[in-house]
């Protein structure tokens, strides 16, 4: 297979590249400019081409010609021409018209959990558009909802990490959601997998199997780290608030307005049946991946007291594999079903 991955040069996008590459396809990166710094072997000789989504908003700028097509592409802030609109919602429309009218195999568009229509973030309004249209375009299209991401390269990964280590931690009062995290990683290898896949659901939720609020997961990175635990502020709402536009208002961290409103509430995957074959599946690539600092810290996963699992299942075995049963699992992902769940896929088929 042939794949476009959209946003490729970034942090999601990367970890999809070199999963696609890691199972023998050939990638093309579409990219804002031409810096780009792959992850794995293989992955710096990809070809590159240019695609700036604030340009590409009606279906006749886009000129798909490949089998498989992957939209990572987002922005935290607005920047000029590079409006939440035309990059969240515009553009992803107009590619997925396109999509439809070239008869392209399928489009992966990457979102976020937490889209709800009660949002004030124009953020959050326009990625919640942009799913919208897609789903009404007609496209063979998989929109890919992931919890929290952590791993290797992510901006807020970093943030997070450094923060963490910090004997004092500053948290909003009002944050009180649930995230799962997941490895970006196995993201990708969950991205790949479905465009691999015969059919896939119109959208999957993906994370991590413990869910915790900001504030346990910031005690959780601590205590990897070897710290004692730290102090926790709690700042008030409308503090937290003003602190947030401020941060957008500067184009200071990864906390915006957006996020804020996303930690109100809780952004793991939906509990339930999995009754889609791909979703069954895809439950082998698992949440411990072998190069994951993080998840594989034993102090990490014990500093969470209750974590809650998806139903009622027993605690994965998969942290107990060796490096190449867990890469056979992931070869094995799309031949085969497994009991094992080493993190949440959700399938839907409407919002």
């Amino acid at each position: 297979m042939k794949a476009l991955v959209l946003g490729g040069s970034g942090f999601a996008g990367r970890h999809v590249v070199a999963a696609l590459i890691a199972r023998g396809h050939s990638v093309v990166v579409g990219t804002r400019g031409v810096r780009w710094r792959g992850i794995g072997s293989g992955s710096e000789a990809v070809p590159r081409v240019r695609a700036r989504f604030e340009t590409l908003t009606n279906a006749a700028a886009w000129e798909p010609v490949l089998d498989g097509i992957v939209n990572c592409v987002g922005v935290l802030r607005e920047r000029g021409r590079e409006t939440y609109d035309r990059v969240h919602h515009l553009a992803p429309a107009a590619l997925a018209a396109a999509c439809r009218s070239r008869r392209i195999r399928r489009l992966v568009h990457i979102s976020a959990l937490g889209l709800t229509d009660a949002a004030r973030s124009r953020f959050i309004r326009s990625k919640l558009d942009g799913e919208r249209a897609i789903l009404r375009s007609g496209a063979t299209a998989t929109i890919v909802r992931p919890s929290l991401l952590d791993g290797e390269g992510g901006f807020g990964a970093r943030w997070l990490r450094s923060i963490a280590r910090w004997p004092i931690h500053v948290v909003p009062a009002d944050a009180t959601g649930r995230i799962a995290v997941l490895q970006a990683g196995d993201l990708g290898a969950a991205v790949a997998a479905i465009c691999e896949a015969e059919s896939a659901p119109p959208i999957l939720e993906l994370g991590g199997t413990r869910n915790m609020t900001l504030a346990q997961h910031l005690a959780a990175l601590r205590a990897a780290s070897g710290r004692a635990p730290a102090r926790c502020i709690r700042v008030a709402p409308l503090l937290a608030r003003l602190g947030s536009h401020v941060c957008d208002l500067l184009h200071f961290s990864p906390f915006s307005f957006g996020h804020l409103e996303l930690l109100r509430h809780d952004n793991v995957p939906s509990r339930g049946a999995l009754d889609h074959p791909l979703a069954a599946a895809a439950e082998l690539v698992p949440l411990c991946s072998c190069e994951g600092e993080l998840e594989m810290d034993a102090n990490y996963r014990d500093a969470v007291a209750s974590p809650t699992l998806s139903g009622d299942q027993p605690p994965p075995s998969d942290r107990a594999r060796s490096t190449s049963a867990i890469r056979a699992s992931r070869a094995a992902a799309i031949r085969s079903v497994s009991a094992c769940r080493s993190w949440r896929c959700e399938s839907r088929t409407s919002r």
